[in-house]
């Protein structure tokens, strides 16, 4: 007669509950890293982002001259002082979330200035109360103007655009967290160029900036105003980004995931 077999002993037990402890554990750990990423302060950065566009959107209406100085009249826009700092959250959404993520930061600023616009435009069509004034209105908001407010948002979408894609390009080629100045300098000149042009060519003739001398004015200050502003937020810029990186728990530098590359 054959011998039953005995029963396994404590300490076999208690290996094989260990060994399959570790296996669901790291499964479950297998199973964490293909969830898609969460991050803390994407939210509340796209809605800053999305309030500057806007407020600067309105403020741009209205024509702003400086000076002269040396002999010159510096010829702008009341978004002069906004819209740089939407580049600088550009930069950070760039550096920090990658490609992917800042292009749908801005393609959803611009879908709700569109909509911003529209509703406007609505609220203008609707019956009137007695005493209104829907001449001011229209001054307030820049819808006696609508190429202004167009030229702003098609410009801030190819601007930002090129900004995310120069930032990215530069990380992914090197790749390493290093020249952080490089990358920002280089994707500020190219996003704000553009920016600035297809702004300019766009609402420049009804802003009054008819004359070619005028008009060159008008797009060299405004880049260089611009570019300028980028530069000496340099330092301000670089403590943001690694203030976001250090408490952003998913974020991972570059080559260490698709979250620093992508």
């Amino acid at each position: 007669m054959t011998a039953s077999r005995p029963n396994a002993t404590p300490e076999t037990a208690s290996t094989r509950s260990s060994e399959a402890g570790g296996t669901a554990q790291r499964s479950d750990v297998q199973g964490r890293g293909s969830v898609r990423p969460s991050y803390r302060f994407y939210a509340v950065i796209v809605a800053i982002f999305a309030s500057l566009l806007l407020v600067s959107n309105i403020a741009a209406t209205q024509g702003v001259v400086f000076g002269p100085v040396w002999g010159f009249p510096i010829n702008t826009d009341g978004g002069f002082l906004l819209f740089p700092l939407a580049y600088v959250l550009g930069d950070v959404l760039s550096e920090v979330y990658g490609f992917k993520r800042t292009r749908t930061a801005t393609i959803v600023s611009f879908c709700i200035a569109i909509g911003a616009m529209l509703y406007f435009q609505f609220v203008i069509a609707l019956p009137k109360s007695e005493g209104t004034d829907t001449e001011s209105f229209n001054a307030l908001l820049g819808l006696s103007v609508p190429q202004i407010l167009l030229g702003s948002v098609l410009g801030f979408l190819v601007g930002q655009t090129l900004n995310a894609w120069v930032v990215t390009w530069m990380k992914r080629r090197r790749r390493d967290e290093r020249q952080l100045w490089a990358r920002l300098l280089g994707s500020t000149v190219v996003g704000e160029f553009a920016d600035t042009l297809i702004f300019c060519l766009i609402a420049a003739p009804v802003l009054g900036f008819t004359e070619p001398a005028d008009f060159a004015i008008y797009v060299a200050l405004g880049f260089v105003y611009k570019t300028a502003v980028e530069a000496a937020l340099l330092p301000f810029t670089y403590r943001v980004i690694a203030w976001v990186k250090r408490h952003e728990p998913d974020y991972r530098p570059v080559g260490a995931g698709e979250s620093a590359a992508s």
